[in-house]
């Protein structure tokens, strides 16, 4: 079983119930449940707490879902530090790297699809990187 890492914004949609994207979302998770498995890293974890109370819910839902965390490897965080200042270099106004740059390169570095919903923050600095997203992949009416 091959591994994909699912960003936070789907994460959210799903625990959230998102009345826009949890029916995107939920889709392809079902989509990819039984041949892949669900990788999340600290920046994610970090991202997706905002909507729990305590940290015993957080794990609870990350369980029952099967979502795995990996660290990010150092490559990754050296590869999210040169996009981001590419980003800078570009014109880009934030100061501190953004939780996409390491999520972004994370994905890359482990050669990991990325489910995401969010596929244009991704695609000018991790271009390698495959996006599944509502672009390539949208809702089936069924």
């Amino acid at each position: 079983m091959t591994g994909m890492l699912v960003d936070s914004n789907v994460l959210l949609d799903v625990f959230e119930n998102d009345p826009v994207w949890a029916d995107w979302s939920l889709q392809m998770l079902g989509q990819y449940r039984d041949t892949h498995e669900f990788f999340i890293n600290p920046v994610i974890y970090a991202e997706v707490s905002i909507g729990y109370e305590n940290i015993e819910e957080l794990e609870q839902a990350l369980k029952e879902g099967k979502f795995q965390m990996r660290q990010i490897p150092k490559e990754a965080l050296f590869s999210a530090g040169k996009a981001f200042l590419s980003y800078r270099k570009r014109g880009g106004i934030r100061r501190s790297p953004l939780p996409d740059f390491f999520i972004g390169a994370h994905a890359s570095v482990e050669k990991l699809p990325l489910l995401t919903r969010d596929a244009a923050r991704y695609k000018t600095d991790f271009p390698t990187v495959n996006l599944i997203s509502p672009e390539s992949n949208p809702l089936r009416k069924e």
